[in-house]
Formats: structure tokens, sequence, C-alpha cells
């Protein structure tokens, strides 16, 4: 009996989490660190409105996440590259997915050419309201691990 309770136990663990792990979406800590699969928005999609109202720019180094609050500025890393971005949008909508990135960003991590990558997800603390000027600009970082 007691080897039966431990046996649904642990099975209702796995059901419980497997939600998130179909979705390749972790999240670890206070940090809200986050692992997950990433696309890239097409340029044929200039100028369309972002859930912040500004027009999306693929040069620009912003993304699109489902919860993180719009304006919070995230480190991406992907590939030994590191971008930070800012969050514009709301999305990804496809399944398995966890952020879009600007044509700019995907460039810099090489998603351009690979279409998808899983990225490692950490917010800066930083928050940038749209179309406001900012002391937090989305920048390259580096390769990962340079000073």
């Amino acid at each position: 009996m007691r080897t039966q309770r431990w046996g649904c136990l642990a099975l209702g663990a796995g059901l419980a989490l497997a939600p998130a792990l179909a979705l390749g979406n972790t999240t670890t800590g206070d940090d809200h660190t986050q692992v997950g699969k990433a696309s890239w928005y097409g340029r044929e999609h200039a100028g369309h409105r972002t859930a912040s109202g500004e027009a999306y720019d693929p040069e620009g180094l912003t993304a699109a996440h489902r919860t993180l609050p719009l304006g919070t500025v995230i480190e991406v890393s992907a590939h030994g590259q590191v971008v930070q971005v800012r969050v514009n949008d709301r999305g990804p909508f496809v399944k398995g997915r966890v952020l879009d990135l600007s044509a700019a960003a995907a460039r810099v991590l090489g998603l351009d050419r690979t279409g998808t990558a899983v990225v490692n997800i950490r917010p800066t603390g930083a928050v940038c309201p749209a179309n406001r000027a900012c002391d937090a600009v989305p920048q390259l970082v580096a390769e990962a691990g340079s000073p």
C-alpha cells in the first residue's frame, strides 16, 4: 500500500510538471530567470503596433513575452552571445516558445540563421517605458563570460 501511495504521488507530481516541461519553460528562483525556446519576428511585421502601443521596429532591441511587465529590460543569451532587450509586446503565441525577439536581437544571438534556439532569460531589474528616454537602454552586452 505504501509503495502504491508513493507511486501515485510521483505520478501526480510528474503530471503536474508536464505542462511546464512540454512548453520548454522553466522558472528558477525569485530572480525570474527562465530557460526556453525563442523565435523572432520577421521584417514583414515592421510598423505593426505592439502591446505597448509602439510600432514594431526590426532594428530595435525588443522582445515579446507573455507575462513580464511591458518595459522590463531582460538579458537574453544563446550560442555564447548575450543581448539586452526591452519587452514591448505580448507573445509568443506558438506552443513551446517563451520569447519572440526582434530581427536585430535575433541577429546578435544567431537566431536569424537557425530560426529558433533555447535561450536563457534574466530580467536586469531595469524598466524602460515605451517611447521615453531611458538610462537602461537595451544593448549588445558581449560574448557570454566576457567581462
